[in-house]
């Protein structure tokens, strides 16, 4: 999962020396995923140690990895370099705002890595969210938004002006965007 180099355990060994005994390391993801994700690194004492918390034994402390940003970790490369004015902490998790998918992924795997990676983060910040349906037999990707976007007045810019422009940006071959939510239903939470 997490390969954290002799130079960086050294690191942590060092300054797990002025922290209270059996504390260790914990290594997450914010917002996991996402193109907002980011990795950090912090203290873990035991009594802040979860049961679904994946534990990474090495010599003099262990790394501790919460459920939710283990996936997202995987390949990570934690490095320690000396240099002349002290260290530098290095963490590199190419995984963590997703796995890439291979070129040759099938298209609704691909529109659906796009709206999860660039499109959902921009919608969160009001609360919402879109996820794919179907990708129709004519091309026409078919859409649900929920949260903030379900029944909110200005659905249909998001939507022309934001999700289908992005995806046919990238996927020339859509011939464009459906949205099947039934706002009405919706609490118009925004507007």
């Amino acid at each position: 999962m997490i390969t954290i180099t002799e130079s960086a355990q050294a690191h942590f060994r060092k300054l797990l020396e002025t922290q209270d005994p059996d504390t260790h390391i914990r290594v997450f993801v914010v917002n996991p995923g996402t193109a907002s994700a980011e990795c950090g690194v912090s203290y873990c004492p035991r009594d802040s140690v979860e049961s679904t918390d994946t534990e990474l034994p090495f010599s003099g402390f262990s790394a501790f990895v919460d459920a939710e940003s283990a996936p997202f970790l995987d390949e990570a490369l934690i490095d320690y370099a000396v240099e002349n004015l002290g260290g530098q902490l290095t963490l590199k998790a190419p995984n963590a705002r997703g796995r890439k998918l291979p070129e040759d992924a099938p298209l609704n795997e691909r529109v659906q890595y796009t709206i999860d990676t660039e499109i959902n983060p921009q919608l969160a910040s009001h609360k919402g969210h879109v996820g794919l349906i179907e990708i129709t037999a004519d091309n026409y990707a078919v859409l649900q938004f929920g949260g903030g976007c379900h029944g909110c007045g200005m659905v249909d810019v998001t939507l022309k002006g934001g999700v289908e422009k992005t995806l046919l940006e990238k996927f020339p071959e859509l011939a464009g965007v459906k949205d099947v939510t039934d706002h009405s239903t919706g609490e118009n939470p925004y507007y």
